[in-house]
């Protein structure tokens, strides 16, 4: 019924098992642990790039989320207005609300079919016999993985073989434990710290203005991990491999991701700044056409020197001078004298009493 995702994952991992079976031998345990590892290893590379659009659509979505606030408080009282206008606001920026999960979907296809196919190895045909082959792998390839055994245990052995995922002979075997209950811990860990790494990076605000993402966020944070602990114990070992596997390469690749979109984010603001250096005038500089000059503080006469000299309207060659400290050498309107402090101007023929002495002296001559 699923052979379209059968095919594939065990198609991987026979390559995969080939090149880690030349260097330990095909019947190996460790060559079928680096093999499921490195199956891992394959189709987190094949998604790296929807990874990097979900980190930069969540990065979008941090930038308006203050606008998807104003939408929730506008259209409180009608949630079908509300959700139209937010689709389109998401429209508008470019992004798709359901690309942050498009990593963690794309995930599921490939856990059941490896579930599926390390569970096949042991179901024998229904006409009795010898098991021939299993999807990619021949009946040699079978009995190799059949036969490899991590500290004792069967990789493909589990505490409980649930008959719903796939499990045959039912009951618990507790001699799995001790190398199950290990990697169920890990990867219930490794689980949260990623989820947890994930959310370190978004704000408040994004997470309250997308309902889809404050709860997507809680779920990987709490209720994965916890599945993980508990449904461990009806994975096989192989099982808990990929798992321990993908979350370990998901949290080193968020940390590369986020590192580089910081790098990114620093250079962009680095480089407006730069522009904004640019265009700004430097002091003393004549402002550009249609540029507006810098506003100087208002002289009061308690700045203003005695005598005028330094704010003259104009100096002793007619020219216009311009007022002390105007970096743009603007011309500056004269100011009236406060409370009616104005020089006195001599009347004509008043010179005092030197101009009465000088008067009679030309007389006397």
């Amino acid at each position: 019924m699923l052979n379209f995702i059968y095919y594939p994952v065990s198609f991987i991992l026979w390559c995969w098992h080939k090149v880690f079976g030349f260097v330990f031998g095909d019947n190996n345990a460790i060559a079928w642990i680096l093999a499921i590892m490195f199956l891992t290893f394959t189709v987190r590379g094949i998604m790296f790039k929807p990874f990097v659009n979900q980190v930069r659509s969540m990065k979008k979505m941090q930038e308006f989320a203050p606008e998807l606030k104003k939408i929730q408080k506008k259209y409180a009282n009608d949630k079908q207005r509300q959700a139209a206008e937010m689709q389109k606001l998401q429209r508008e920026h470019g992004v798709n609300p359901l690309g942050s999960c498009l990593p963690m979907l794309l995930q599921i296809p490939v856990f059941i079919g490896l579930n599926w196919v390390l569970r096949a190895f042991s179901i024998q045909p229904a006409g009795g016999g010898p098991k021939t082959n299993n999807y990619f792998f021949d009946q040699q390839g079978v009995e190799s993985y059949v036969n490899a055994k991590l500290f004792g245990v069967n990789i493909g052995d589990a505490i409980h073989h649930a008959s719903v995922l796939g499990g045959t002979g039912g009951g618990w075997n507790w001699h799995v434990a001790p190398v199950a209950v290990p990697l169920m811990i890990l990867a219930s860990v490794l689980t949260h710290l990623t989820a947890r790494h994930s959310a370190a990076r978004q704000a408040a605000a994004a997470t309250d203005a997308n309902p889809q993402a404050a709860m997507m966020q809680k779920l990987t944070m709490y209720v994965f991990p916890l599945g993980v602990l508990v449904f461990g114990a009806f994975f096989p070992i192989g099982l808990l491999v990929y798992w321990l596997s993908n979350n370990g390469w998901t949290l080193m690749q968020q940390r590369l991701v986020y590192t580089r979109i910081d790098k990114e984010e620093a250079a962009k603001k680095a480089e407006a700044k730069e522009k904004r250096d640019a265009l700004a005038p430097k002091p003393g500089a004549k402002p550009k056409p249609g540029q507006k000059p810098a506003q100087q503080p208002k002289v009061t006469t308690e700045d203003k020197p005695e005598g005028g000299g330094a704010t003259a309207a104009s100096s002793g060659n007619g020219k216009r001078s311009s007022k002390a400290g105007s970096p743009h050498r603007f011309a500056q309107q004269p100011q009236r004298p406060q409370n009616g402090a104005a020089q006195q101007r001599k009347k004509p023929g008043s010179g005092g009493k030197n101009s009465g002495q000088k008067g009679s002296g030309q007389k006397r001559r």
